[in-house]
């Protein structure tokens, strides 16, 4: 366990709003090695970006506050830097790939110049290694003609492309640990698949470690090395992707593998899981997910259930597991 790059504790985030208190990250825990792509999956408003951002301390206060836990990063504890030193830390120890490319960019800078910002921030290069940099982070990310990419606009590239400009910015200092939310998302299938063949040949480079945030077990099989799956605020389960797939033991992680589309499979109708997610104002009492469990029992609806460990590397919080 020496090589654990970071290691969240029982990490509380809510967001204080006039309804009241919403409990968006409640108690998770995790860790992350070096070299390895730990991936958190769920339905959409589980608390996975939030997650994300609560490590990189991007909260928007004062609603947003990280209210108890831990987050370390290599034996320094984040929530104790202040925010100067927190500044260091991002891009240059951790980095953050978001959702949308085209609301990551800024579309009156080129793209030399916004990979350049971070470099510029966290090297003490002269100018001319500065560019050097760049077309190195974009040759990473395996961006043709680097050199004339640096001097074009977000809006001169494709979708694909400006995802993986956003990819050149997190990775332009080498940090640590990269977060990746839901980056393959706007991305048709085989984009997507170039992508995910890219993080993986960036991850045998660099041995940078992963945060992969998505909704889709079908990437996850592909990239994930470990799994947590995530259900209204909390981390049902946890389990290399191999167990994941081959034995799930919480119902709602069976449930989503069960709404995968499969080709062996002739079903007319996919499966699907009835209901919605609890309001994270009005979280039900006992287990979260037994209003649209399947095979819940009485106790499911008075206590929640504690988390179990299953051998080294594996947990499940379900009263169904022993």
């Amino acid at each position: 366990m020496s090589n654990i790059v970071l290691q969240v504790e029982d990490l509380h985030t809510s967001f204080f709003t006039r309804a009241g208190e919403v409990k968006a990250v409640d108690g998770v825990s995790f860790y992350v090695r070096e070299g390895e792509t730990f991936g958190i999956v769920g339905e959409s408003g589980c608390g996975k970006s939030v997650t994300g951002l609560s490590i990189l301390r991007l909260l928007p206060e004062p609603a947003g506050q990280v209210v108890g836990g831990k987050i370390i990063m290599e034996g320094k504890s984040l929530l104790e830097l202040n925010p100067k030193q927190m500044r260091a830390y991002r891009g240059k120890m951790i980095s953050m790939i978001l959702q949308d490319p085209m609301s990551s960019l800024n579309p009156v800078y080129t793209i030399g110049d916004q990979i350049g910002e971070s470099v510029r921030l966290h090297q003490d290069l002269p100018e001319n290694m500065v560019e050097a940099e760049v077309i190195d982070a974009l040759r990473l990310l395996r961006i043709p003609s680097p050199e004339m990419r640096a001097r074009e606009y977000p809006f001169q590239l494709s979708g694909g492309m400006r995802q993986r400009a956003v990819g050149a910015i997190a990775m332009s200092c080498r940090p640590r640990l990269l977060i990746a939310d839901e980056p393959t998302t706007a991305l048709d299938a085989t984009i997507q698949a170039q992508y995910i063949a890219l993080f993986e040949d960036i991850q045998e480079k660099t041995n940078v470690a992963i945060i992969f945030i998505t909704h889709d077990f079908g990437v996850v099989a592909r990239i994930c090395d470990r799994v947590g799956v995530m259900y209204a605020g909390k981390i049902v389960e946890t389990a290399s992707t191999r167990d994941i797939f081959k034995n799930p033991k919480h119902p709602y992680t069976k449930a989503l593998i069960q709404s995968v589309p499969q080709l062996d499979k002739k079903d007319e109708r996919l499966f699907s899981i009835e209901g919605q997610p609890p309001s994270l104002l009005r979280l039900p009492k006992g287990c979260r997910f037994y209003p649209r469990c399947t095979v819940s029992m009485d106790i499911c609806k008075e206590q929640e259930p504690p988390e179990v460990k299953i051998g080294e590397n594996r947990s499940v919080s379900c009263w169904r597991v022993k």
